[in-house]
């Protein structure tokens, strides 16, 4: 079943854009946005809590998804910069991603692991059955420390902890509600083999054997990833993990970042992954404009929840090979169709 970017039920928005005053108490012309000159679309036109200057959501670059209920501060008031590069240095990595080994034994271990996974796909070939690839981390053990550095990078600037896990705090929902079963309609189960792959790619990471993936700075689009390697069809990227919270708790959250883990029957049941404090590469990951015509053409990947031994899990997986350099998009929307991305590139 497909996942999707989850939003809250009730639309996320600031107080509409005001019409301006002069001293004299007349009214002046609408607020208008500093970029495109137009007062149009005034529910899309935020109001800086500093400089009181407009700014359409979808003129700001990065672009806004939707509006903040809580303060916000335009481009100048924040004096934004390009975020700081995390240290190319091998211990800071290590630590920050927690690896368990060496990357001298991690480098000698890439080119058995490689075959090992080139044997299984072969296999998998000859009994002509469509199952889930790990992805072949790059062998360069420098360039995998520069693919770490890109994503913690990303991670520091949107102050998040490194995480490749779900994870359950206090306050929040208990790894108990996470279950399977109580999806609407049932939930597609994900074969043993493909669990097996799975949690090859987790032991991959523990080691430092990354995806081969590079989180990039755009102006337009903010933290994107692209592809460092050629990736094949059907390989697994990464999992959406981060904070797991029942829906209900989540109406009021500014963060567009959900993503739904359990579609219940009982809606009080539904829960959410929350990434904003604790996540991996999938949050960097953006989604294709359902509005533009060449917006599916550039779908690369397929965001899927599965019943892994009874729990919601929710994988990226590619839906065609991806070239190197080619940067992974996914639809946000799945079958749902309430994230607005009309205004995505």
């Amino acid at each position: 079943m497909a996942a999707v970017k989850a939003r809250a039920m009730f639309l996320r928005r600031r107080t509409r854009a005001p019409k301006s005053y002069s001293e004299d108490g007349l009214g002046c012309d609408d607020v208008h946005c500093e970029r495109c000159g137009s007062g149009d679309f005034g529910s899309k036109l935020l109001l800086c809590d500093k400089c009181d200057k407009g700014y359409h959501i979808f003129c700001l670059r990065p672009i806004l998804v939707s509006v903040p209920k809580g303060s916000w501060f335009c481009p100048v008031c924040t004096n934004m910069k390009k975020p700081q590069l995390f240290p190319l240095v091998q211990t800071k990595i290590v630590d920050f991603f927690r690896i368990q080994r060496s990357p001298e034994v991690i480098e000698n271990q890439t080119q058995s692991n490689i075959k090992k996974r080139k044997r299984a796909c072969s296999l998998a070939m000859s009994k002509k059955k469509r199952k889930l690839l790990a992805y072949n981390p790059t062998e360069d053990p420098q360039r995998r420390l520069e693919q770490m550095a890109s994503l913690a990078t990303a991670l520091n600037a949107s102050g998040t902890e490194y995480s490749n896990e779900l994870t359950y705090t206090p306050g929040m929902a208990l790894r108990s509600a996470n279950c399977a079963s109580l999806e609407k309609g049932g939930m597609q189960v994900l074969p043993k083999e493909d669990i097996e792959t799975l949690n090859l790619c987790k032991r991959m990471m523990e080691k430092g054997e990354c995806p081969p993936l590079m989180v990039v700075f755009d102006p337009v689009e903010g933290f994107t990833v692209q592809a460092d390697r050629y990736i094949k069809d059907l390989t697994i990227i990464t999992e959406y993990v981060g904070d797991v919270d029942y829906l209900k708790n989540r109406e009021n959250d500014d963060g567009d970042s959900m993503m739904t883990l359990l579609h219940a029957t009982n809606p009080l049941k539904s829960l959410v992954i929350c990434p904003d404090k604790r996540s991996n590469i999938a949050r960097f990951v953006n989604g294709i404009n359902n509005f533009s015509p060449d917006g599916r053409k550039k779908q690369n990947l397929k965001c899927v929840r599965y019943n892994v031994n009874g729990e919601c899990r929710v994988l990226l997986i590619a839906n065609r090979d991806i070239r190197k350099g080619e940067r992974l998009y996914y639809d946000y929307n799945g079958y749902e169709h309430e994230y607005p991305t009309e205004h995505f590139v």
